[in-house]
């Protein structure tokens, strides 16, 4: 599987996972800060991008194994891994199922894929509108969002930002996803189908995740009436869970808080590598990014 990515910085790595409706792009503020003491990679997301766009292969594990496979090409072993939204799912899974390659786990504004589902409840689940509208098994989908792409994921981007997202970064966002309705379709149609399973069975087989795991959202619980920190820690035996002021886009809007967040995170770390090959590539700036 091709995943566009980009590499930048030397030191322990960190992988960087983007989420709705964006690409590797939303990391441009916070690679660069981590990018002193790590080594900080940023695919595109299968589906996303200018990765590539099978028609099948959206669950969350088979993108989990994209992780796997690009960090075995990179040469490297164990990493610290990021995920915001989208990311959040595929890097849950990762540390699911990969448990002995992911040293630290940082997850944004996201809950996994069977909690997702059970926390939408009433009128508040309106906010999530679009879950359920790509979880339809029909060609709708895909014709209501063709006839009116950025309408639709520039709704996504105006309401979930706190202040205004710079127009050169919307347009990019806006003409990457245009370019991947379908895949961006079965993403979503695999969280309320096989990834929910996928969780179930863990959950069912008593699976927690081990590793120093740091989650930053926005106030969702007392939006939508639950605990947050209490739902993670059925799926957590470390955890570090803290609320942001900042909107869904955090890494955008307060990048500092997210480079904090995971330096805290990895910090004991900070000094040891586990890449074996090479740890300097081409930064983001030179594959578009601003």
């Amino acid at each position: 599987m091709k995943l566009h990515t980009t590499i930048t910085g030397e030191g322990s790595p960190i992988i960087l996972l983007h989420g709705f409706p964006q690409t590797h792009l939303m990391w441009r503020h916070v690679a660069p800060e981590l990018a002193r003491s790590h080594t900080v990679i940023c695919p595109d997301l299968r589906g996303y991008g200018a990765s590539g766009k099978p028609r099948d292969g959206y669950d969350k594990r088979t993108m989990a194994q994209d992780v796997i496979d690009l960090a075995d090409e990179l040469n490297v072993g164990r990493f610290a891994l990021v995920g915001h939204d989208r990311g959040v799912h595929v890097a849950f899974r990762a540390a699911l199922d990969h448990p002995g390659r992911i040293s630290h786990l940082a997850l944004l504004d996201s809950v996994p894929a069977y909690d997702t589902w059970n926390v939408l409840h009433g009128r508040e689940a309106a906010v999530a509108f679009h879950l359920y509208l790509m979880a339809q098994q029909t060609e709708l989908p895909q014709q209501m969002i063709t006839n009116s792409a950025d309408a639709y994921f520039g709704h996504f981007l105006d309401a979930w930002s706190t202040s205004p997202m710079p127009a050169e970064v919307r347009n990019e966002y806006l003409e990457a996803c245009r370019n991947a309705i379908p895949s961006i379709i079965e993403d979503f149609r695999a969280l309320a189908t096989v990834d929910v399973e996928h969780d179930r069975a863990d959950l069912d087989a008593g699976r927690k995740l081990t590793m120093p795991v740091a989650v930053m959202q926005q106030d969702w619980g007392s939006q939508l009436g639950f605990d947050p920190t209490e739902l993670w820690r059925k799926w957590v035996t470390d955890l570090r869970h803290t609320t942001t002021s900042a909107g869904h886009f955090m890494a955008e809007e307060a990048p500092d808080e997210v480079v904090r967040l995971i330096r805290d995170l990895v910090a004991p770390d900070e000094g040891s590598s586990s890449a074996t090959g090479p740890t300097q590539a081409t930064g983001l700036a030179a594959h578009g990014a601003r």
